[in-house]
């Protein structure tokens, strides 16, 4: 990784520390194994409280629990949010499982297209859109569907789309240490559709780019371009 990069992924990580149930992904391979069978055990044990706490919000929203309809509404959410945000249990490390291979190519690497959707923090309602990735090899390469999964692993968490783009780069960047890598998303927040200015057609569109393609007007704008091609 470049000295930038580095700098950007430390300043990352000191002022946007993980909740205390992401799984540190430096743990010895058994150990973080351990780690997440204790975390599904804990997400079990949740589920009475999270099942009560969406009963509850269906009664103050004034509807009656035990009609049919809703009976067994309040497991089903419970069970759906946990499944919406289950990359608190997961890391890069994780799901990467020795798909790293040694390759001598060092020409720019793209996977546009991924489709992703994840929570927004504030309203805890849906976004979604497109995430384009690229990266320039050094002496490594990822299996192309990691890059996929890596998308899934942030973005099945609450979140905002800004520090997604940042973990989702700063992640392969750790994995790899490639040359550089560029992230760029556009989705759309319900959170502007559903409610508030109600804007139907508005999209958001963020970047991040480490190494070679934030230092290197050229690389950005090629991998700009390709990324947008139809």
């Amino acid at each position: 990784m470049s000295t930038k990069a580095s700098d950007i992924a430390d300043e990352f990580h000191c002022n946007n520390s993980f909740s205390d149930r992401v799984i540190d992904s430096k743990m010895p391979t058994v150990h973080r194994q351990h780690e997440i069978s204790r975390k599904e055990s804990e997400d079990e044990s949740r589920l009475p409280a999270l099942e009560a706490a969406y009963t509850d919000i269906l009664r103050h929203l004034g509807e009656d629990t035990d009609r049919e309809g809703l009976l067994r509404t309040p497991l089903r959410a419970a069970k759906a949010i946990q499944f919406l945000t289950k990359g608190y249990h997961e890391t890069v490390d994780d799901i990467l499982n020795n798909a790293i291979f040694d390759e001598d190519h060092d020409e720019m690497v793209i996977v546009k297209d991924i489709d992703m959707f994840s929570l927004c923090e504030h309203h805890m309602v849906p976004f979604f859109g497109k995430v384009h990735i690229g990266y320039i090899p050094n002496k490594k390469v990822v299996g192309l569907s990691k890059l996929a999964r890596i998308v899934e692993i942030f973005s099945r968490r609450l979140q905002v789309q800004e520090r997604l783009t940042k973990q989702i780069a700063i992640g392969i960047s750790e994995a790899l240490q490639p040359k550089g890598v560029a992230v760029v998303i556009e989705a759309a927040h319900m959170c502007m559709v559903m409610r508030g200015v109600q804007k139907m057609n508005s999209r958001t569109v963020t970047s991040t780019m480490l190494g070679v393609y934030l230092e290197d007007p050229k690389t950005r704008e090629e991998f700009l371009y390709l990324s947008q091609r139809a």
